[in-house]
């Protein structure tokens, strides 16, 4: 049997559902945690990744749309599947709304099941990548000078260094200069290593940092 690999947090106030899919769901090679009401969930699940969660949407006290807000709020951004006996339209529009990644309804056959949470995994595994990319961005771009932060911004965008000189007013060869203290900073040869590390990569979370005295 393939291994598949991946945790899926399933939360289900239907115990007998629960049982079903979490045997499941291991025997297919997921590991599983089960909980039987979403404060269970809250209080004793810990955040790792690759992961997904299998979110009943009609459960008593917190409901899997009100647990869906909490984990927005708590900044827990492991993927959504929902899957529900009865829910009504509004219910499944604002489940997508908030992000989930697809919303299955009972019965459903297995196949379609594995289909769904191989795709949130990946999804989380995409989203941890990117993190990783970003904090080490972060790590490296920080060590930057506040000049070298701005030019940074210029070679990734493509520009030359004469180009870099033209539009911060400093000399090409003042310019040469910082570029081969970023790379060197980077560990890196050429900006088409450098463009390729900020690929997929939004640069505005690196301007965010509070920048140093420009030199």
């Amino acid at each position: 049997m393939e291994k598949r690999l991946g945790h899926i947090y399933l939360v289900d106030d239907n115990r007998d559902m629960c049982f079903y899919l979490g045997d499941m769901l291991q025997m297919l090679g997921y590991t599983v945690d089960t909980f039987d009401n979403a404060g269970a969930f809250l209080d004793k699940s810990m955040d790792i990744s690759p992961a997904v969660v299998l979110l009943d949407m009609r459960m008593p006290h917190i409901s899997g749309l009100e647990l869906q807000v909490r984990l927005a709020m708590l900044e827990r951004k492991t993927p959504v599947v929902f899957i529900s006996g009865e829910s009504d339209k509004a219910e499944i529009i604002e489940a997508f709304r908030l992000g989930a990644v697809d919303f299955l309804l009972k019965p459903f056959n297995r196949d379609k099941l594995c289909q769904v949470v191989d795709k949130a995994l990946e999804i989380d595994r995409q989203r941890n990548l990117v993190f990783a990319k970003l904090d080490a961005l972060r790590r490296s771009f920080g060590a930057l000078s506040g000049r070298e932060q701005e030019i940074f911004m210029l070679i990734v965008q493509g520009l030359t260094n004469k180009g870099i000189a033209e539009i911060t007013g400093i000399q090409a060869g003042t310019a040469k200069k910082h570029r081969a203290t970023i790379y060197q900073k980077f560990a890196i040869t050429t900006s088409a290593e450098l463009i390729s590390q900020c690929q997929g990569v939004d640069l505005s979370a690196l301007k965010k940092q509070t920048l140093r005295p420009t030199k």
